[in-house]
């Protein structure tokens, strides 16, 4: 195969755009440990986007009745809450990159991960990041 059959992506000169927001950094970091590889996982295994699903449902169900909406503070707020009560217990964040691939291993992962996938996937929804 030559170079000519491939096809290549313009490189922009434009510098990246890094989140001034700390609610926003929250939610990108969130994305970044367990949201691509989670929802990416879930859209190919419809149990998993099910048991997603349940734990947006909560989310939103949690948010409701504390009176907030689930917008960037609000969800970047419940996602440190729920980063916060795994450490204490003990329970580790993945690095970037790092997450579960294979969707059985979504479906065993532990809460934490599963609840901060479906934070991921309001803010997605939303069009929050």
């Amino acid at each position: 195969m030559t170079n000519e059959n491939l096809a290549f992506a313009p490189i922009s000169a434009a510098p990246i755009a890094v989140p001034t927001d700390p609610a926003t950094a929250v939610l990108d970091q969130m994305m970044a440990r367990v949201g691509v590889d989670g929802l990416t996982a879930a859209f190919a295994d419809p149990g998993l986007l099910a048991l997603v699903d349940q734990h947006a449902a909560a989310v939103r169900d949690a948010l409701a009745d504390a009176g907030r909406p689930a917008g960037v503070e609000d969800l970047a707020a419940y996602a440190r809450s729920i980063v916060a009560g795994a450490r204490r217990a003990g329970r580790r964040m993945p690095e970037p990159g790092a997450a579960p691939q294979a969707a059985g291993a979504w479906q065993a992962a532990d809460w934490h991960l599963l609840r901060l996938v479906a934070v991921c996937s309001i803010a997605v929804e939303g069009d929050l990041l």
